[in-house]
């Protein structure tokens, strides 16, 4: 993304407490100073789209961009051409200006909401260092060089440099909820020179070293800058900023330098641009029924030049031309008229529906109490209402990390040791029973260092501690010893634990509930207290984690002097280094490893060597000197971490976490080449291993209508299901332009792609790929500031909300509290609100096609002159009046089935990602419908009035009368075939239908009275036709024989239909039927366990350590047991757990047969 600063900007360069030295540069934002003498760079961020002056001319340009409105508003200017125009302008105006200012009301409203939030974010007070004293200003009159002081739980004002805190070491610990949507702390630290400068007023009004850094950019983790202050150059990096949206945490007090601020700082430059997002099913219909409008109005035009040519001269003698009128010319201007008369076809009613049924969609997500979070008050909530329908045609999911996944919340669930499994709970007769919230907890009040928080339920893993059984004992000291946490004691014996990912706290505290606490650490120690005995051990060296070693280890010392390696890491990296003495259980072992991962979970493998203490002095002394060294520092180190861990004793293996994963795979691929070859020869090697006689070049089919051609890559099926991961690194070249179709195939035939490591950018880059290359609807879900790219850039965003960062909800279209919640939103919400359109759609073009059929046919029997086959006031009720309320309350409260079992047969979603209940073919199988119903509507009615007389002898065959007898007939059979396309009816439905069919008669006996003639002779012409002819028989025949002929079809149609080839739906309400029928079946259904060739989730979910900050002591603080945390142990709440989903085949009664998803 492009800073927001000068164009070009290639380098930021500040100087501290100097405001005309930073003015020069004039970086992004300026504003006059309240004294008017001076501009710079504010700290203001503006996320609204309009003000007063500028709302009503944007905000018509906005929607004069759709092509409807842009149609509405030539066709009013048509309408006010006398040569052309044969209905009246009103019937335009209003509909439009009522349509226009409804959706200006919305906008102004959002906007307002904008504003609102914008003026509280910016009028925000903070501390700033000026002229030698601090004052409180607000946070849009910071400046770029001004020094800040933040205060305990107050948010980062700007993008700072951190120059001082009240900790020891200069460390501060903040929360990046809003970045990344992480709730662990993370620590930062000073540098020391100028970190020496604490809280002195003077020394920090003094203070004028010289910034120089990378531009604005959006990489939240990475940058990159140098201090100059006395002649000296001090390197900057990431753990020296603070980025706007932090929130400073067990911290009294910082100052800070801002780098970057308003809409320059790394949060807004993530913020994305915002895309007009519009439905698949909108592109469609404007296409489609714009292309029929336009033919229907060529072959009628065509029609009145010949007609002109050839019957049109006979009647010049006694109505002649107009001058300058011939053929050609009245045939243009009668394409025009029938433009206007045609205009049914795309009523402004039809958008006004659309709108009001996604805004009804949009209620039942908001007031749906089954996606509603009751400990965190937060219910759903759809953010937009115009995207509805797509989220019942999803085909890509493209979701943040595992953390958005389980909320950022692990739990120590089983384990492996020395070849025997623990965390099973099973019956006298030895079957595995299934844990609920009654089964009996395991008992850890022996411990008083226990945390109380902490659940288990087998038994025999603490009888084994207890039994001092070695293995188990070795384990539990592995996980006290191997990590990088950092422990808080309050007060006596009440321990808060700090880590840098849930992973190390889940795994910390467990060992700490079964006896092995680990209490306290220095730099060169580390406290544990074993089974009630503290014991304190020497800390020699951290091998810290990394992407590409995929474990941790530490060496330590035990208080009888025994040097010892301790290592965690991804199962396949742990097993590469065992000795060969572990095969048989490292046997077991994978056995195990691949049953806690068919279950979901995540899982590590733990292993220890013990070292001479000749060799480790040694290995030390080379340790050193590569840590020091100026080149190739990294590649030295891992030469040496890779030679002491080897001939590891041992594998034990872990599964924590919840569920995540469940089918099965064939193979899960690595992606983790470091050049643009070697990940071109990783995907090719993948995509020949899923499907060997592809052929080189993607399958590309042409795709797109009316012309607009667009490449779309094909689908390839594969045997079997598999996996890939690839890093950030391997996925930059991945997505170069030579191989992103490769990388395409190759994802698309997964089943599962997981992106490690990734930037913003790539995230959204990611999106853009799936989106560019194929025919699908895609969504995106993350939790924090760095997804709100990927959100923005999928046609639908859903940000997840709790207690993780705001950030992704105000860019999102949906939000919820929980990732478990996007079920339901897809299953249930988005499958009804696609059903309901697509249904809507199906019948708004069926009635409103047959309407304008009718006009069709009667222009070759009214000499194409543009003349109007039905009465001026029945075409402008029609759609407002006599048909609207039907056709919506169908569209709002219909379901084929209901919720339940919308979750029980997830088969149901498919027809959605197939498009096949609104689409091309969908389209042409109504307009033939259409075209059969209005010849039935037009030339029935005429032939029985033709030569007809009433009961009295009096002529019935007039114009007037067969324009009634046609528009009666009309209605009754569009409102016959709405009953049938009504799955569920209700009072309401019930009460729309029959009020609309009386409303019809009322105005129509009204507005062809007397009376109204009277008043308005003009207006109402037809005077006494209804009471004329709605009192004979032959009439009301006619309306009974063009109703049979018109709904017989399609009943045949569909019987047929559903008796020879049934879709899904038909399917499952037939199983819906027999269920009501059947008596209820009590059946218990059976825990199936599963297996998979899933590996270690553990390399992807754990950063890069803090073990540089922990063996250098920067990372240590005095312990301080007065101080009041922020987070009591009591606030870290396990996610609530949902009861578990079963899904069944369609084969299946839903009570018989389930599994497990």
């Amino acid at each position: 993304m492009e800073g927001w600063g000068r164009k070009g900007e290639e380098e930021r360069r500040l100087r501290a407490n100097d405001r005309g030295f930073n003015l020069s540069y004039k970086y992004a934002n300026f504003f006059m100073t309240k004294m008017g003498d001076s501009m710079g760079e504010n700290n203001e961020i503006k996320t609204s789209k309009y003000n007063l002056f500028t709302f009503l001319p944007l905000n018509l340009f906005e929607q004069l961009q759709r092509i409807a409105n842009a149609y509405f508003i030539f066709l009013l200017i048509l309408q006010v051409i006398p040569a052309i125009s044969s209905l009246s302008w009103f019937t335009t105006v209003v509909p439009l200006v009522l349509v226009l200012s409804i959706t200006a009301a919305k906008d102004a409203t959002d906007d307002i909401n904008r504003h609102k939030s914008d003026k509280q974010v910016n009028n925000r007070k903070v501390e700033v260092l000026v002229s030698g004293e601090l004052r409180s200003e607000k946070w849009m009159d910071i400046q770029v060089g001004d020094i800040i002081k933040l205060q305990n739980n107050q948010f980062v004002t700007a993008d700072l440099l951190l120059l001082s805190s009240s900790e020891p070491l200069n460390l501060i610990y903040i929360e990046t909820a809003e970045l990344d949507g992480e709730t662990n702390l993370k620590v930062k630290q000073a540098l020391t020179v100028t970190g020496e400068m604490g809280g002195n007023i003077d020394a920090l009004a003094a203070f004028d070293g010289e910034v120089r850094c990378e531009p604005p950019n959006n990489r939240l983790d990475k940058f990159t800058g140098t201090l100059i202050y006395h002649g000296e150059k001090y390197s900057l990096d990431n753990e020296r900023i603070l980025l706007r949206g932090c929130t400073l945490r067990n911290t009294d007090w910082c100052y800070g330098l801002v780098l970057f601020a308003g809409p320059d700082t790394k949060l807004m430059q993530n913020c994305g641009k915002t895309i007009f997002k519009r439905t698949s099913i909108d592109r469609l219909m404007n296409m489609l029924i714009f292309g029929f409008l336009a033919f229907m109005c060529t072959i009628l035009a065509i029609g009145n030049a010949i007609w002109e040519y050839q019957e049109g001269s006979v009647f010049t003698v006694f109505l002649p031309r107009d001058e300058g009128v011939n053929g050609p010319f009245s045939a243009f201007l009668t394409f025009w008229s029938y433009v206007i008369i045609l205009n049914t076809v795309v009523p402004i009613s039809l958008y006004v529906s659309v709108e009001i049924i996604r805004l009804g969609n949009s209620f039942y997500i908001d007031w749906d109490r089954k996606m509603y979070h009751s400990r965190t008050d937060t219910p759903a909530e759809a953010r937009t209402t115009t995207l509805n329908e797509e989220l019942g045609q999803i085909k890509y999911i493209f979701s943040d990390k595992t953390g958005t996944l389980t909320q950022n919340i692990m739990t120590f669930n089983k384990c492996s040791i020395n070849g025997k499994t623990y965390g099973e709970v099973k019956d006298l007769a030895g079957q595995r029973i299934e844990i609920t919230e009654k089964t009996e907890k395991v008992d850890f009040s022996y411990n008083h260092l226990a945390d109380p928080k902490f659940h288990f339920h087998d038994h025999s893993l603490v009888e084994a501690v207890k039994l001092g059984n070695t293995e188990v004992q070795a384990f539990f000291r592995l996980l006290s010893l191997c990590h990088t946490v950092m422990a808080e004691e309050k007060t006596e014996g009440e321990l808060f634990y700090q880590a840098q990912s849930p992973d190390e706290g889940a795994l910390v505290t467990a060992a700490r509930n079964f006896g092995f606490v680990f209490r306290s650490r220095t730099p060169e120690t580390i406290t544990i207290v074993e089974m009630g005995v503290q014991r304190k051990y020497e800390l020699l060296a951290i091998l810290d984690f990394n992407n590409v070693r995929k474990r941790m280890s530490v060496i330590v010392r035990n208080p009888e002097g025994k040097l010892s390696l301790y290592c965690k890491g991804a199962d396949t990296i742990v097993y590469e280094r065992l000795h060969p003495s572990c095969s048989k259980l490292m046997d077991a072992t994978t056995y195990h490893l691949e049953g806690f991962a068919g279950e979901g979970l995540r899982t590590l493998v733990l292993a220890y060597k013990d070292l001479d203490e000749d060799y480790f002095l040694g290995w030390k002394q080379r340790h050193h000197e590569a840590s020091t060294a100026l080149n190739n520092r990294e590649d030295m180190l891992d030469d040496l971490y890779e030679e002491i861990e080897k001939d590891l004793l041992t594998a034990e293996n872990i599964g924590y976490s919840c569920n995540m994963l469940r089918e099965e795979m064939k193979e899960v691929f690595i992606v983790a080449g470091n050049s643009l070859e070697e990940v071109a020869e990783e995907l090719r090697k993948a995509r020949r291993t899923m499907k060997p006689e592809a052929g080189e070049d993607p399958p590309f089919i042409k795709s797109g209508i009316l012309g607009k051609k667009t490449k779309v890559v094909a689908e390839e099926t594969v045997d079997g299901e598999y996996g890939l991961v690839i890093n950030g690194h391997s996925l930059a070249y991945a997505l170069e332009k030579s191989l992103q179709l490769e990388l395409l195939r190759t994802a698309c035939m997964c089943k599962t792609v997981i992106c490690c490591r990734v930037t913003p950018l790539q995230k959204a880059q990611v999106v853009e790929l799936v989106k560019k290359y194929k025919k699908a609807v895609t969504l995106a879900i993350g939790d924090g500031a760095n997804d709100v790219s990927m959100i923005k850039a999928a046609h639908i965003g859903v940000g997840i909300s709790g207690q993780e960062g705001m950030q992704a909800v105000l860019s999102s279209d949906f939000s919820f509290a929980q990732f478990r919640y996007l079920q339901r939103l897809l299953l249930v919400h988005g499958r009804w609100s696609y059903l309901r359109m697509c249904k809507f759609l199906r019948y708004f073009f069926y009635k409103n096609f047959t309407f304008t059929f009718v006009h069709f046919w009667y222009a070759f029997f009214c000499g194409f002159s543009a003349q109007t086959v039905y009465d001026e006031w029945f075409i402008t009720l029609y759609n407002l009046v006599y048909t609207a309320l039907p056709v919506l309350g169908m569209s709002l409260f219909d379901q084929d089935v209901n919720d339940r079992w919308s979750l029980h047969y997830p088969l149901l979603y498919i027809p959605g990602q197939l498009d096949q209940y609104w689409s091309k073919t969908a389209f042409i199988r109504c307009l033939l419908h259409s075209c059969y119903s209005s010849l039935v509507l037009f030339f029935i009615p005429y032939a029985a009035i033709q030569d007809t007389v009433r009961d009295d002898g009096r002529d019935i065959a007039d114009y007037q009368s067969f324009a009634l007898l046609a528009q009666t007939c009309l209605l009754i059979a569009v409102c016959i075939q709405l009953g049938l396309d009504t799955f569920y009816w209700t009072a309401v439905n019930q009460f729309f239908l029959w009020g609309s069919l009386s409303v019809y008669f009322a105005i129509t006996f009204t507005m062809y009275s007397n009376g109204m003639y009277l008043i308005f002779t003009a207006s109402f012409p037809f005077i006494g036709t209804a009471r004329n002819s709605l009192n004979q028989p032959n009439v009301w025949l006619t309306v009974l024989l063009t109703s049979i002929l018109c709904v017989l079809p399609v009943v045949a149609y569909r019987f047929l239909l559903i008796q020879l080839w049934p879709n899904i739906n038909d399917k499952v309400r037939f199983k819906v039927r027999q269920a009501k029928m059947a008596p209820t079946d009590t059946s218990v259904t059976r825990h199936l366990r599963r297996r998979s060739s899933r590996r270690s989730g553990y390399a992807f979910s754990h950063a890069k350590g803090y073990g540089d900050l922990v063996t250098s002591g920067r990372y240590l603080r005095r312990p301080v047991l007065n101080r009041t945390a922020v987070f009591s142990p009591s606030e870290h709440h396990q996610g609530e757990s949902s009861s578990l989903q079963t899904y069944c085949a369609i084969k299946d009664h839903p009570k018989e047969n389930q599994a497990a998803p």
